[in-house]
């Protein structure tokens, strides 16, 4: 009988997170108040170690408000890259600014060097702003993406980011866990480098509350201002005086109910996962044209995804034909996201010498990944890339 694999699934202990919401239901605290909430922020907070975090409805609400909270209009520009899931750049759009996309490096994260080179020749700073050349509109934030859990260099970013006085929001959405071991921000966990970070908790990432996600940064004014928007901005709750436009974006206790259990298991789902990893990469390198890429250097990742490149001229059969095999073998598996530059709705959006991100993007496939993927489901789909050869 064919054993169907998921690529990346929940973990999910049930007796606990049915106590818990078992105790949401009893008490009627089911939607945006409730003691999970605030138990939830305190754990992920003292996780990465910052002072604070704001629950927040999802990853992409919390990149929405932290944009506005720093500062992006009408009319701005925000740096973010090609390579990623789109919902790292709509937001961008939500605040009637526009993306201009950078390409990616061998890590898949963006590239510092292109940023660097982007910013001092296709851009003119002065009074203190950052202004593109092409389209005369001001440059305002980075947005900073550490991709599959890998980690962006940060060092590099946080340079640029300061000698044009731009502001950076890290996308950790899929990097909650990875940390830094070496230079400057040894033992800064990813998120916590840049003016704000996002978490995401969707039903793949390494930890899930379904849905959800969490604001964090070390920047007290910054996060008020973040808590104040996701709750309606309420100036005054009792009477409900709202001197600004708010958003409905604050985590529900039923989500903070499954995340406070998530979050205490978070370092053995990381376990798990880098022992996979590296059953899957002994046995891919004896493969010829397959290739797991690497963790950059000098960092703990939390290996999210795996990403397989495949060399078609050396294996046989290119991405594509790899991906419909999978299908066949009920073995679930995915190509990197549609670039961004490329999708209809950012055609006409400035992308900056494009050139890995297309490289990567026909060659990769992310395999099943679950912290609670088995040795016995490894073995498989490492047998089927085995057959799969040509």
């Amino acid at each position: 009988m064919k054993k169907n694999i998921a690529l990346s699934i929940p973990n999910l202990e049930v007796e606990p997170i049915l106590n818990n919401l078992k105790e949401c239901l009893e008490s009627g605290w089911v939607s945006t108040g409730g003691r999970f909430i605030s138990e939830f922020e305190e754990k992920v907070a003292k996780y990465v170690n910052v002072n604070e975090a704001v629950g927040i409805q999802s990853g992409t609400a919390g990149l929405h408000t932290s944009l506005r909270v720093l500062g992006v209009e009408y009319g701005d520009e925000v740096i973010a890259p090609t390579l990623t899931f789109i919902a790292a750049v709509n937001p961008i759009k939500y605040q009637g600014a526009e993306p201009i996309f950078i390409d990616c490096d061998d890590s898949l994260c963006m590239d510092p060097i292109k940023l660097e080179k982007f910013c001092s020749e296709e851009c003119e700073f002065k009074n203190s702003k950052l202004i593109n050349k092409k389209t005369g509109k001001q440059i305002k934030v980075i947005v900073a993406v550490h991709i599959f859990g890998n980690l962006l260099d940060m060092e590099k970013i946080m340079d640029t980011a300061k000698k044009y006085n731009l502001k950076v929001l890290e996308d950790a959405t899929e990097a909650l866990g990875s940390y830094y071991t070496e230079g400057r921000y040894a033992g800064k966990y990813a998120g916590t480098i840049g003016d704000l970070g996002v978490y995401s908790f969707n039903a793949n990432k390494i930890i899930t509350t379904g849905g959800g996600g969490m604001v964090i940064s070390n920047n007290k004014e910054l996060l008020d201002k973040v808590r104040f928007l996701s709750v309606q901005a309420k100036t005054d709750p009792l009477y409900f005086i709202h001197d600004e436009i708010g958003y409905n974006y604050r985590m529900l206790n039923l989500q903070a109910a499954l995340g406070t259990d998530q979050i205490d298991r978070l370092e053995s789902f990381i376990e798990t996962k880098i022992k996979n990893y590296n059953k899957y990469k002994k046995e891919i390198e004896k493969i010829e044209g397959l290739e797991l890429l690497p963790f950059n250097n000098g960092i703990r990742a939390n290996h999210w995804f795996y990403s397989l490149k495949i060399d078609k001229e050396k294996y046989g059969i290119g991405r594509d034909e790899l991906l419909q095999k999978f299908v066949e073998a009920g073995i679930q598996t995915r190509p990197i996201w549609g670039l961004i530059h490329e999708q209809k709705c950012y055609l006409s959006n400035q992308a900056y010498d494009i050139e890995k991100a297309k490289y990567y993007y026909d060659r990769v496939l992310n395999i099943p990944c679950s912290s609670n993927l088995t040795d016995e489901d490894v073995e498989i789909v490492i047998q089927k890339l085995k057959e799969f050869k040509k």
